[in-house]
């Protein structure tokens, strides 16, 4: 065994935190890449009207009747970001909204048919770009597995910063 290449305790602490910062900018780096290949999608299939974030909260409401509060609380966008995107879409006639029956402050949200249709080029898009990952071979199911395990662990982590911490 050779002592003089083992790496110290803080060689190894510094070198995860290079890979956990590198982590961190592939996560946004893959986000804005979305982004993008949702905008170049709609670009393709000619819908200029909405933007790839607007796209992705169709996506994601999908059949559910949702309030701006519980799509906060899912922890998939940002309160003013949710709000000013729910109440474009609806100007534009992507969702049907309605105030709550209890809470009269709160507004309900669902799909249009033009919604819907939404949905399904996103949805096909996803199912394209699955099937292509399996066959070109960049990612099967058990890679796949293990990337969406790894990164709940830190999803979990970090919320619990935010509740425990703070």
């Amino acid at each position: 065994m050779d002592l003089h290449n083992t790496p110290t305790a803080a060689e190894g602490t510094h070198g995860f935190m290079a890979g956990y910062l590198d982590a961190l900018a592939l996560v946004e780096r893959l986000h804005r890449l979305l982004l993008d290949v949702i905008k170049d999608e709609f670009e393709r299939v000619g819908v200029l009207e909405i933007n790839a974030v607007q796209a992705l909260l169709l996506f994601n409401i999908g059949d559910n009747e949702v309030t701006a509060g519980e799509l906060k609380s899912r922890g998939y966008y940002q309160g003013s970001n949710v709000s000013y995107n729910l109440k474009k879409l609806v100007e534009m006639g992507y969702m049907h909204h309605q105030r709550c029956e209890i809470d009269r402050r709160s507004v309900r949200v669902r799909l249009t048919q033009k919604g819907r249709g939404i949905r399904d080029i996103i949805a096909a898009l996803f199912e394209r770009h699955a099937e292509g990952l399996q066959q070109r071979g960049v990612l099967g199911a058990d890679g796949i597995d293990r990337i969406a395990t790894a990164l709940r662990r830190v999803e979990r982590y970090w919320a619990d910063q935010i509740r425990y911490i703070y």
